[in-house]
């Protein structure tokens, strides 16, 4: 069956529109009746295995299924000092939310006003991983954290073996906000996962944002839609971590809406098997004095293939931007894929923008020096690896070392 008749018989059995979402839905569905599916014709998907993609939509979608279980794997405690929701799949778009003086729940003007309207403005032709949430989301979470937050804030997205689900989550952050946000996406066997995340950021804040998607080896897949857009005076840091999915495609979308904002991207996919794992980020400035300093790391192992397109849009307002993005990646077998692609589109004259992209392999002097002192070859590379991880770990809130991300990532490479 062809990309596009699987596309017809994922779409035939959505059940109705219905509910708040009945017009995202609507959206979704007739856009991708409009588009369809993309080919390898399409830049953005050029190097898509469209073999994982479609197996992606082989699945039956969660919708208000109560008979489906939903298996939590061991999910560390909570700190003291740090809210938790976890994303019920089932349907209920969230449970063991505590209520605190600063997080409360957006009212049906709030999200009228808000939903849709960053992704929208990113203008991504075809935009097919965010179609497909529209499409099948029947749940959002929308929360607004207010001036006064100064907690820590942890979403927790688990899978369920042998479905689909479909995410969606809006965050106002108001002016003057500080927020630690971390969020944890768990991949199941033979399971896919879909999000859609948006997130305004007024003038004034401070968001630190950890991503820990953690699939599974047998058949976990993962989109993810991530657009933020940031307003005047803002800080916005995101550190990420892909690992583990059969097939995952992450899409960062950074707007600094007014200029003299930060942005601070670090991002790290580690592959191995036949994997394929893909980031696609774009960041775009909309006024003066812009910052952006981007990191993109990958490993790649055995038959896997690591795919990174950064792109950088500086246009003629946006005077004064200072931009430096480097993709920097590991190849650890002769039959592993990296592929890497920057692109960045000046208009205006008068900025400071750089990138880079590097690929190596383990260093066999530094290889060398570890053995030469006693160390045996395995905790050797496991030391080498945690080295290039650090650079975007050392990074991650306190909390997210109890997820144990980085002792995976080390195991699972290192076998």
């Amino acid at each position: 069956m062809n990309s596009s008749a699987i596309c017809e018989e994922w779409l035939s059995s959505l059940p109705p529109m219905q509910g708040y979402l009945k017009k995202e839905q609507s959206i979704g569905r007739q856009s991708l009746f409009e588009h369809g599916m993309p080919s390898n014709k399409d830049e953005a998907w050029r190097l898509c295995n469209f073999n994982r993609l479609n197996s992606f939509l082989s699945l039956p979608i969660v919708i208000n299924n109560k008979n489906v279980s939903s298996k939590l794997k061991y999910i560390p405690e909570k700190d003291k000092d740090r809210e938790r929701i976890i994303i019920d799949p089932n349907g209920n778009p969230a449970k063991n939310i505590i209520p605190t003086n600063g997080i409360e729940q957006l009212n049906d003007r709030e999200i009228e006003e808000n939903l849709g309207k960053i992704v929208k403005s990113t203008n991504v032709k075809n935009d097919l991983s965010v179609s497909l949430n529209q499409a099948s989301s029947s749940e959002l979470l929308a929360l607004k954290v207010k001036s006064n937050m100064k907690e820590s804030l942890e979403i927790v997205i688990p899978s369920i073996e042998g479905n689909s689900i479909s995410t969606r989550i809006f965050l106002l952050i108001e002016e003057g906000a500080k927020l630690d946000l971390l969020q944890v996406f768990l991949g199941n066997t033979n399971s896919t996962q879909n999000h859609l995340i948006e997130i305004k950021v007024e003038s004034n804040v401070e968001l630190t944002h950890g991503l820990i998607s953690l699939g599974e080896e047998k058949k976990s897949s993962s989109i993810c839609t991530l657009a933020v857009q940031q307003s005047a005076n803002s800080k916005y840091s995101l550190n990420s971590i892909h690992h583990g999915w059969d097939y995952a495609r992450f899409e960062p979308r950074i707007i600094q809406k007014e200029g003299d904002a930060s942005t601070n991207i670090k991002g790290l996919q580690v592959t191995k098997s036949k994997e394929q794992i893909a980031t696609h980020s774009q960041i775009r400035f909309e006024g003066p004095n812009g910052k952006l300093d981007q990191l993109q790391k990958a490993v790649a192992s055995e038959y896997s293939h690591s795919i990174f397109n950064g792109s950088i849009e500086v246009p003629q307002k946006a005077q004064k931007t200072e931009a430096a993005q480097l993709s920097r990646n590991l190849l650890l077998s002769k039959r592993a894929k990296i592929d890497t692609k920057p692109e960045l589109e000046i208009v205006a004259d008068d900025v400071r923008c750089t990138h880079g992209a590097t690929v190596s392999q383990l260093q066999d002097e530094e290889l060398f020096y570890l053995l030469s002192r006693g160390i045996d070859n395995k905790h050797a590379n496991s030391l080498l690896l945690q080295g290039y991880y650090d650079e975007v770990v050392s990074d991650f809130p306190q909390s997210a070392w109890k997820w144990n991300f980085i002792e995976k990532l080390i195991k699972d490479i290192n076998k």
